[in-house]
């Protein structure tokens, strides 16, 4: 089976899974065949994205899968795809970064985007490959993973930004490039265990100029030099290294800001491990409308909130559910399915998702 969003679904789809709304209350059964009237209900319940059952594995008597959702995808022959397609091209991409930093080099940007792309070729949707890239997290994620990484999230979230294919390479590349300054910065202080000094944090936070150097003197596109500089702004003037606002920012540069900060904060790190995506989202929600674009934000929470729906989550109280309804007005607070009783986390204050299991 796989997820497909709302607005892509057609008559005579069949549904994988019981589909339930806010209220807990199933709005369409498992195995339901769609028809016109049944997406507009799912429409009416602002429910964004179901999964349906395979057309090749249809009239098959097959046994039920009880793995979780993230066993499934890491178990799969495309995981297997994905993973082997991201190793090889990491590898690519860090000798050519490496030369282009130490022997100057000229970037090819067809062939690091030729590479990048060919990772992607192994998911069926933009939310298929979210799941197998958030399967990845046991990578060290120094600075090449992270790169691509973002890489990766900046081509999907240019989907779900409705951008023309276009823009879609040009964003990919500007995530691609985008931390190339930090090569420029010492190791002892890129991979030290504990927290930076004041006097370590400013020599990282040159990454940002560094990098628009590196690019300056290469044939390469401006949003891509002004991504490196400015993916550390924000909206309301408290980024660096200009401190400028949004009118200033390069948009390119604000939609690498949020896949930045998405995948730096979900991946763990030396000094720290990684976080919840719905800790993530709740950072997110509260102080993104100011430091964020609100349409970049908005878009890029709505749409990655829901990769995670049916996913298996381990709550604050220890107890494990599934996601099974999204709430649009608290995207950090699902309702979790336990057993036959559904758990609204938005009407409580004192519980959250601690993991994705």
């Amino acid at each position: 089976m796989r997820r497909v969003r709302t607005s892509e679904l057609t008559p005579g789809m069949i549904i994988a899974e019981d589909v339930f709304n806010y209220n807990g209350q199933m709005i369409l059964p498992k195995g339901l065949t769609l028809t016109d009237k049944a997406i507009t209900r799912l429409e009416f319940y602002s429910i964004l994205s179901v999964r349906i059952k395979d057309e090749s594995l249809a009239g098959l008597d097959i046994e039920e899968d009880t793995r979780t959702h993230s066993e499934r995808i890491r178990e799969s022959e495309e995981f297997r795809k994905f993973h082997e397609s991201f190793d090889e091209n990491l590898n690519t991409f860090k000798e050519s970064i490496n030369n282009i930093v130490d022997m100057n080099a000229n970037i090819d940007t067809d062939e690091m985007l030729t590479n990048t792309l060919a990772i992607l070729s192994e998911a069926t949707s933009s939310y298929h490959a979210f799941d197998m890239l958030h399967n990845m997290r046991q990578y060290d994620d120094l600075t090449f993973a992270h790169c691509m990484n973002v890489a990766l999230i900046c081509n999907i979230f240019s989907q779900w930004l409705n951008w023309p294919e276009k823009e879609q390479n040009l964003l990919t590349l500007c995530g691609l490039l985008h931390d190339i300054g930090k090569l420029k910065i010492p190791d002892t202080i890129i991979k030290k265990p504990d927290r930076l000094t004041d006097e370590e944090y400013k020599i990282v936070k040159t990454h940002t100029v560094e990098g628009f150097h590196i690019l300056k003197g290469k044939n390469i596109n401006s949003h891509i030099m002004n991504a490196a500089l400015m993916h550390h702004e924000k909206c309301d003037g408290s980024g660096y290294p200009l401190g400028i606002t949004s009118d200033k920012i390069d948009r390119y540069a604000k939609a690498v800001a949020i896949a930045d900060v998405y995948d730096a904060m979900t991946s763990a790190r030396i000094y720290r491990g990684s976080l919840c995506p719905f800790r993530v989202i709740e950072i997110f929600e509260s102080e993104g409308l100011q430091k964020y674009d609100p349409e970049y934000i908005l878009t890029f929470l709505e749409n990655i909130v829901n990769t995670y729906l049916h996913n298996e989550v381990r709550l604050s109280n220890g107890e494990t559910g599934t996601v099974v309804f999204i709430n649009k007005h608290l995207l950090s607070k699902p309702v979790v399915k336990q057993g036959d009783k559904f758990l609204d986390l938005s009407k409580e204050p004192d519980l959250h998702i601690d993991a994705i299991l």
